[in-house]
């Protein structure tokens, strides 16, 4: 979409790259081909961890934060409006020349439209596939700077951000699976999709617990984690959870996995994350996992487990208890 868009802008649209130095392009989607954009001189600017490393293998410089002034800039908006505002605001920061902002309709391009219009002159927009783009200029960035985020303190006593899952709260699965849990984990314990940390705050409750490894893909997750898991037994990995290569064998693993990136259900994610589990955890090895009750997870937990058993929930979602996980045979 943003290739469609792009390529208009800069063929009789009215826009054209700078002649000379850095481009900076936040947040585009992992099947953004980007052509139109001088890869020699370009930072993409992605936290999620899967697009990271699918752009790097695509010969791309990708970095979490931009680094120093570049001279254009591209804003792909995320769906949540104050992590895009906050994204807007840190592309003007960093940008000394124009700033095109993209999106598609069902990501609120035309609600943001209609707010940087009432601050400051558009150029643009050029409309297509169901989307927008248009640009403004880095000079702007004064006038957006009560649209900056990043993490703050939630009345819960939590450190989150705009854009991480479950922002404004306590996820009640996570909440679910961590009056589950039992007292007894042994030692080595990893959290996959880790989020924020709350259920690995309270597994570090547990003195006998040696190490709790949190692997999460998105980066300010992990830095909001970093945040509210202050104990020396916490290991952090911003990491992809089905590619992640785990240092050891864990007896436990725990997780509220994903079950979708873009807005349709999509239960290959979790499914990916039950067989991680499987791989990482000793013979011996436990998995407590709560799911969407409508997800499913039972088949592969069959494949990968000796034993599986749904130990509780609720009319929205399901507790999972499986032990002793298959090894192939080589």
């Amino acid at each position: 979409m943003l290739d469609a868009r792009l390529s208009l802008a800069l063929d009789g649209g009215g826009f054209a790259w700078p002649e000379a130095g850095k481009i900076a392009v936040f947040g585009p989607p992992a099947d953004a081909a980007l052509d139109a954009l001088p890869k020699d001189r370009s930072d993409i600017i992605v936290t999620f961890k899967p697009d990271f490393d699918a752009f790097e293998a695509r010969g791309f410089t990708c970095k979490v934060d931009p680094e120093g002034q570049y001279e254009a800039a591209a804003v792909c908006l995320p769906r949540s409006k104050i992590e895009a505002r906050a994204l807007i605001e840190r592309a003007l920061r960093a940008t000394d020349g124009p700033v095109l902002i993209d999106g598609q309709k069902t990501d609120g391009i035309d609600s943001v439209l209609r707010e940087v219009r009432k601050i400051t002159d558009v150029a643009g927009p050029i409309s297509k596939a169901h989307g927008k783009l248009f640009w403004i200029t880095g000079a702007d960035a004064p006038r957006f700077a009560d649209w900056a985020a990043g993490p703050e303190l939630t009345p819960g006593g939590f450190w989150t951000a705009p854009g991480v899952f479950s922002a404004d709260g306590v996820d009640p699965a996570s909440q679910l699976l961590v009056d589950a849990l039992p007292e007894k984990l042994g030692g080595q314990v990893a959290d996959l999709g880790a989020g924020w940390g709350y259920i690995s705050a309270h597994i570090l409750t547990r003195e006998a617990v040696k190490q709790v490894h949190l692997v999460e893909a998105a980066h300010m997750a992990v830095e909001c984690a970093r945040r509210n898991v202050t104990d020396p037994r916490a290991h952090f990995h911003w990491a992809d959870v089905p590619t992640w290569q785990a240092p050891l064998r864990f007896d436990t693993v725990v997780m509220n996995p994903p079950f979708h990136t873009s807005r349709v259900a999509d239960p290959a994610i979790g499914q990916a994350f039950v067989s991680a589990a499987a791989r990482m955890l000793a013979p011996q090895g436990q998995l407590w996992m709560v799911a969407n009750r409508h997800l499913p997870y039972e088949t592969k937990l069959s494949q990968v487990f000796t034993k599986v058993e749904e130990v509780g929930g609720d009319n929205r979602f399901k507790l999972f208890h499986a032990a002793r996980p298959l090894r192939k045979r080589s």
